[in-house]
């Protein structure tokens, strides 16, 4: 594998002919194939709306703690610094996050909003609409490329369990457990999970080589990965790449991240696509329901 990973332009797919758009998806489904991961231009999730969103997360993150926790308690909201870890980790990852859900989710899960900073709403849930938007995008390609029919994931995505998370890495604590880290070592857990460009560096991903590997991307470019339930409906072809966020090497300060984790309905069962040998050896079928409860009872957010 090459020392960078794949990078793909959306206009090829968006705004090309039939050609065009086969040619893409069968590119990006060999890149995710090839590395799990790649970088994405010619979106529409607009860069000032992304300049926007990084001012509002540092905003909140900045508020009390106090105020903070008053938003705390459930999957949508705040969770605050040392709550998560990775699988099969003891030590908490060095973060706190907030995640923002559909407004029209009709699961127990609804979205709280906090009173400050002004126009937090609006401003996510504008970045929440664009990049869900590009999320669907990329599910059609990916069902074209894997020769299935492209309103696949379109028939099972909409309303579903997707997320937005802001994250803040704060300056590491001097007392932090020396085997802490700002996110250890994961696959994620979802379809596909977008990423808007970090502010600040950290992200790395285990190359199919057995490297880890920096991820440097543009700023209005988008970093894409495949996670545990596409792995699972795809019988390990389109498999999640380890990847963590390591502390820093150099001054000791915040790290801001805005990943959108594109998952289905509660209710949509996880089972391996006959294009990709659903038989025999394929995971056993399980509602997604079911997989993110299991998932998140390991990572720490569910008991």
């Amino acid at each position: 594998m090459a020392e960078t990973i794949p990078h793909l332009d959306l206009a090829d797919f968006t705004s090309g002919d039939e050609k065009a758009r086969r040619d893409f998806a069968t590119r990006l489904v060999g890149a995710l194939e090839q590395c799990g991961f790649i970088t994405l231009e010619g979106h529409a999730v607009d860069a000032a709306l992304i300049a926007r969103s990084y001012e509002m997360a540092e905003a909140f993150f900045n508020l009390p703690e106090a105020e903070k926790r008053t938003y705390a308690g459930g999957l949508r909201g705040y969770t605050p610094f040392g709550r998560e870890h990775a699988k099969d980790m003891t030590v908490p990852d060095l973060k706190e996050f907030w995640q923002i859900g559909y407004e029209a989710h009709a699961g127990a899960d609804q979205n709280v909003w906090p009173d400050r900073p002004v126009d937090f709403r609006e401003v996510f849930g504008a970045l929440f609409e664009a990049l869900e938007s590009t999320g669907r995008q990329l599910l059609s390609a990916i069902a074209i490329g894997l020769e299935i029919e492209p309103e696949y994931f379109e028939d099972r995505v909409p309303d579903g369990t997707s997320l937005l998370r802001l994250i803040h890495y704060p300056p590491v604590p001097e007392n932090a457990d020396p085997k802490s880290v700002r996110a250890a070592a994961h696959e994620d857990i979802n379809l596909i999970t977008l990423l808007v460009a970090a502010q600040g560096a950290g992200l790395e991903i285990f190359t199919r080589e057995g490297k880890w590997l920096p991820v440097n991307n543009q700023p209005a470019h988008l970093v894409v990965d495949t996670g545990d339930m596409m792995a699972r409906i795809t019988n390990g072809r389109l498999s999640a790449t380890t990847h963590r966020v390591v502390n820093p090497a150099g001054p000791n300060v915040s790290r801001y991240s805005m990943p959108f984790f594109v998952q289905p309905r509660e209710d949509v069962m996880l089972e391996c696509l006959t294009s990709c040998g659903g038989s025999g050896d394929s995971p056993e079928p399980l509602t997604t329901g079911d997989f993110l409860n299991q998932r998140l009872v390991e990572i720490g957010l569910k008991k």
